[in-house]
């Protein structure tokens, strides 16, 4: 008996010391951008088991998005943009993961997996969503805003861009930034792994840790939402977290 209490404790002891290295490592998890080593803290995760309590939907007729299995599932049929409704500022890190369904469904067509983020309406500042019935949906009704979008196979698979969207219906596309290699482009029935930074003017996106966009911003956007786009596409999506980051030993 006195051997198994003994045994007892110290495993006792030894399962605590690991949970307090394990918050410790937490804690101090830490991602490189540009050579800088910073220090990611969770700000914010989505786990999809409170329906759509923090999403806001902007979609054409007879699309849906909802909740099923604790992930998010887009069918939309002529264009969909599901907002996070919580405002980040700042140096953050968003990462999820999408899975682009191909199985013979009206919608299962494997093409633009696209995305908005640091996004703000100059006519609203204070209210991104004043125009949410406005903009519908519909790609073009977003050209008023003010945002970075990533558009990965994009017309029927056959485009990946990058654009910086200035306010006043321009959207400049960087010749390095239009990726036409088909390596670039999308698979149906398979997971992908979304990361996107922006800290200090650096705006990266990055897929199963490939490196998409590498874009310096002279003129950063440094706070605003983040939205989930496509058009004519079923996926899920799950396992959505906002990281903030910030220099190490409090350096401003």
């Amino acid at each position: 008996m006195r051997k198994y209490i003994v045994k007892g404790r110290v495993l006792l002891l030894a399962s605590l010391i690991i949970g307090m290295l394990g918050a410790c490592s937490n804690n101090n998890d830490t991602v490189t951008v540009k050579g800088e080593k910073l220090q990611k803290k969770l700000i914010f995760e989505e786990n999809f088991t409170d329906a759509l309590i923090n999403w806001k939907v902007e979609q054409m007729p007879n699309g849906t998005v909802e909740v099923e299995d604790s992930k998010l599932v887009i069918d939309d049929v002529s264009g969909c943009t599901v907002w996070l409704k919580e405002k980040f500022s700042g140096s953050i890190q968003i990462e999820y993961d999408v899975f682009l369904i191909e199985n013979g469904g009206p919608n299962d067509r494997v093409s633009d997996l696209n995305c908005f983020w640091m996004a703000s309406d100059p006519e609203n500042v204070q209210d991104l969503f004043a125009n949410s019935e406005k903009r519908g949906g519909k790609f073009s009704n977003y050209d008023s805003l003010q945002l970075y979008y990533m558009g990965v196979g994009g017309n029927d698979n056959g485009t990946t861009r990058f654009r910086r969207y200035v306010g006043n219906g321009e959207r400049p596309l960087l010749p390095e930034n239009d990726l036409k290699n088909v390596k670039f482009m999308l698979e149906g029935n398979r997971s992908y792994h979304i990361k996107i930074i922006a800290h200090n003017g650096v705006i990266q996106y990055y897929r199963d840790n490939e490196l998409f966009v590498d874009f310096k911003d002279t003129n950063p956007y440094t706070s605003g939402y983040f939205g989930l786009r496509t058009v004519k596409n079923h996926m899920t999506v799950d396992n959505f977290k906002v990281f903030q980051l910030s220099y190490l030993n409090n350096k401003d």
